[in-house]
Order: structure tokens, then sequence, then C-alpha cells
């Protein structure tokens, strides 16, 4: 079904399509069960999935053992319909295929932190939404899954790592559903299908029983949604340490739900369209900032143009070591698990040889100078409430634009086969390719570096008719802080009317 963008009235939530909230609470007044909420989502993800997607694997039947265990629950989400993203959210007995085909046939022996609270909180899970392997990549398109389209334009990606998550709630399969990121793959996704997204603060939500922190604590585990509220919550659902997580951030003064209206005080906003790390930053995406900063300063706010934060091309190689030896690590760990190499795509080994060039004394020096950027931030909070800045620099990618060439392909198989990495190391093409990538999304990898806390705002439709997006990142802590500006502006500033053009009602 189609439907075009032309309501400006205020976003109304008991409406459909309902958000998590209100359809919970249908559920609890016995407006519809949760049997029928299950079966409506199946419905509009049959409807829907083919042609965009989103969902790649199947938890139906799972999802029929967990009604039959839900009863009359007085959990905040009970019964509502959700979806995990197909990476880092271990179900025990079932596989995370990671974007990987061989993964994919390897069942896990025990369920997540965030899994559990997600089902204690209610929600029924019944599917996984697709991923980049092993979430490498700001796009959605593993070689073993296929790619996800953006229901905006099927031409498009949603982007990623969570760009499944993402292109199931703007196709109204779901009203939100599990995301992580780690260099954005929260809110990038967010961005580009039009809807709301929040990374925490580095130690608000537990890596348990896996990890202690993941990436360096450079991700964080969180949700896509459509409206501010509901991720509002779903943040109480999974906020708080688990036993030995070694870094726990304090308890919030009360429920983030609490926290969904505009501040009460006037902020300091520092505002900045330039990117850091140099090139183009499109007209729609820098417009977008600057209206939003015109918008909050009506609001009574006070905005100032700063310039980029810190050094944004020394952020980027650090950022860039951190991925390249993240990749080799998840490699040797697989490979000691009977997963060799070769089961991953080209362009993962090819990370991943990188990753094993480096030494120890590279990773720990690029490591440590993760301090840089977080003084720098931290000297901008001492001065400012909030830093304002678009989502991404550049529109989404067409659908195989940012896959590597297949004479590149061709070369780095060659190199593989071989192992020349040395020649791999000095040809820089690994690196050149990373660096073109992170010139589209230059803005959001800071946050994850720093461990603040960041949130995307869909904003306006560019001339494309695709989404655009703002980026709000607060000091350490400060959630509350973001879902206050963000209830601001989704009352001022409404997005919840918006449709794209594939979306199942």
């Amino acid at each position: 079904m189609m439907h075009i963008m032309k309501s400006t009235e205020p976003p109304d939530l008991s409406i459909d399509p309902p958000d998590a909230l209100e359809l919970a609470a249908r559920i609890r007044r016995g407006e519809l069960s949760a049997q029928d909420a299950l079966h409506g989502a199946l419905a509009r993800c049959d409807a829907v999935n083919p042609r965009i997607h989103a969902v790649s694997g199947d938890l139906r039947a799972y999802a029929q053992g967990r009604l039959a265990q839900l009863g009359a629950s007085s959990a905040p989400f009970a019964g509502v319909p959700f979806l995990l993203k197909d990476l880092g959210m271990d179900l025990a007995g079932y596989a995370t295929s990671q974007g990987n085909a061989r993964l994919a046939r390897m069942p896990a022996m025990q369920t997540d932190a965030v899994v559990r609270r997600w089902e204690q909180a209610g929600l029924v899970i019944f599917g996984r939404t697709n991923a980049p392997e092993l979430g490498l990549k700001a796009i959605t398109e593993p070689v073993a899954f296929g790619p996800t389209r953006n229901p905006w334009s099927l031409d498009h990606t949603p982007g990623g790592s969570s760009g499944g998550a993402a292109a199931a709630v703007a196709a109204g399969i779901v009203p939100a559903t599990a995301a992580g990121d780690g260099g954005g793959s929260i809110r990038i996704p967010a961005a580009y299908c039009g809807l709301f997204g929040l990374k925490p603060s580095r130690g608000r939500v537990s890596c348990a029983p896996q990890f202690d922190e993941l990436w360096e604590g450079a991700v964080s585990v969180h949700a896509i949604s459509r409206s501010v509220r509901d991720s509002a919550a779903l943040l109480d659902v999974l906020a708080g340490a688990e036993p030995g997580d070694p870094f726990v951030a304090a308890p919030p003064a009360r429920p983030y739900a609490q926290e969904v209206h505009p501040p009460a005080a006037r902020l300091r906003i520092a505002l900045s369209t330039a990117s850091p790390i140099g090139g183009a930053v499109d007209a729609a995406w820098s417009q977008a900032a600057a209206d939003c900063g015109q918008l909050l300063q009506s609001l009574g706010h006070h905005v100032e143009w700063v310039d980029p934060v810190g050094d944004g091309m020394q952020l980027a190689r650090d950022y860039l070591t951190m991925y390249f030896g993240q990749v080799a690590a998840q490699l040797r760990y697989w490979k000691e698990r009977g997963v060799p190499p070769s089961a991953f795509e080209t362009d993962t080994q090819a990370l991943a040889l990188i990753g094993r060039g480096l030494s120890a004394g590279d990773y720990a020096l690029s490591r440590a100078r993760w301090n840089t950027p977080m003084r720098a931030l931290g000297a901008l909070f001492a001065r400012f409430d909030l830093y304002l800045t678009p989502t991404c620099a550049q529109p989404p990618a067409r659908i195989g634009e940012l896959a590597t060439p297949d004479w590149q392909r061709a070369v780095l198989g060659a190199i593989l086969r071989f192992g020349l990495g040395g020649v791999l190391r000095r040809s820089g093409m690994v690196e050149r390719l990373a660096f073109e990538n992170l010139h589209r999304t230059p803005f959001t990898q800071l946050a994850n570096l720093t461990g603040t806390p960041a949130m995307s705002v869909p904003w306006v439709l560019d001339p494309q008719g695709l989404p655009v997006g703002v980026q709000c990142t607060a000091a350490w802590g400060r959630e509350d802080l973001l879902l206050q500006v963000a209830s601001e502006l989704e009352q001022a500033h409404p997005w919840a009317h918006w449709r794209p053009l594939i979306f199942a009602a």
C-alpha cells in the first residue's frame, strides 16, 4: 500500500498504527489479544518483507510457545511483537547468523541478558532482522542473505548495521525493534528510514554474559522506534548492570519513561554542520541541522555555531584501528571454534588481514588516544548541554553502490590466497575503501569512542523523497536530556504521520 506524507498535524499515538506502548495498552484493555497482535505482525511481514527483505530469520514457532507462557502479564510490553537483530543478541537454542551462512547453522548456548530483559518486559520475539556480516558496514547487504532495501526507495539502502531493524519498523511490520550501535549502527539506519534512534551511554546496557564490553566499549544495544516514548520505555527495560559487569552507569534519577516531556530549563546547544573528516556534506543534511537549531532557538534555547569537535581525521584513524583489530580477533575466535576464515566474505577476510598486521603497540596507542576526543567533548560539554550535527553527510547509497568492485575483490582474493598481507597493507586499498565509506557517515563515531549517548531524530524528506535526520549528542549519562529534547522536537516538528512507499498498514 502506498502512502504519501501530507499531514502536518501533531502526532496522535492513539490511532493506527499504534506505537508499542499503545499496542500493549490495547492488549491490556482486551481490545485485541496477544495472539491477534502476533498474527497482525506476521501478516504485515508476509505482505512487505518479500520486497524489502528486512526480516531474515524466522522464529514464529518460538513466538507461539512464548505466547502460551505469557498469560495475563502486567509487563509493560506484554504481547507486543518484536524482532531481534541477527547480530550479538543470542537466544539459547537458536542461531545468531551475524550475516554469515555458516554461523546461521550454529545454535547459541545461552541467552543474552538484553534478550532476557526484553522477554521479561513481555515482548514476543518472532524473527531476526538482516544485518551485514559481523555488523561491519553501514549498509545491509550480506552476501549470505542478500540486501535489505529501504522502504522509502527500494533502490536505496536503509543503512547499517541495523538496516533490517530500521526497514522493519519503517515498513510498519513492528512499531519498534532491537538494534545495536558500534559506529552509528542505530542512528544511521534511523536517519535513513525516518525513525527515532538512541544510542545509550557506555555501561548503560549490559553485554552479559558473553562480554564485559563490545568493541572496547564502543558498542551499545538499544532499539529503533517510531515514537520517542517507546524508546524511553525500552531503555527502562534494558538499563542496569548484570552480575560481573566491570563498568556500571549510575541509575537515572527517575525512569526514562518520565522524561518524555520538553526540558524544564533553557539549554545551551552547540551546532556544527561541517564534516569532521572533511569532504562535502549534502545540502539537505546540513540544512536540516541548521533548521533544527533555528527551531530550538525559537523554543527558547541558546544555539551557537562551533567548529567540529577535536581532530576528526585522527579519531577516524583510531576508530579504524579498533575496527580492523576487532575483525581479526573475531575471525580468530571463530577459527578456534571450527569456522575457517574462508567461510567469511572476501571483504571481511581482507579487514582481518589488515588487523593481523597491527602490532599490540599500535592497538594500545590507538586505544589510548581515545582519551583525546573524550577530553575535547568534555570541554564542549562544560559550555554546552548538547552537540547538534547532521546524522549523516550524504543520503543513503543505492543498493550495490558501496560494494567492493569486482576487480578489487579479485585482487583481494589473490592476496588472501597467497597470504600477501604486506602487499595489502602497503597498497592501502582497504583503508581507502573504509575512509570512503566514513565520508558518508562521519558524524556518528565520536559518540561511540567517547561512550556518550547520542540520538538521531527524523527531520525532513530531501528532494528525492528520502528521510533526513539530525543528531544530538549529550554528556555521558544524560540520556534523560536527549529524550526530553527529542520529545520537544516530536511535538514541535512531528514525524508520526510519515509513510514510506512500502508500508503495511
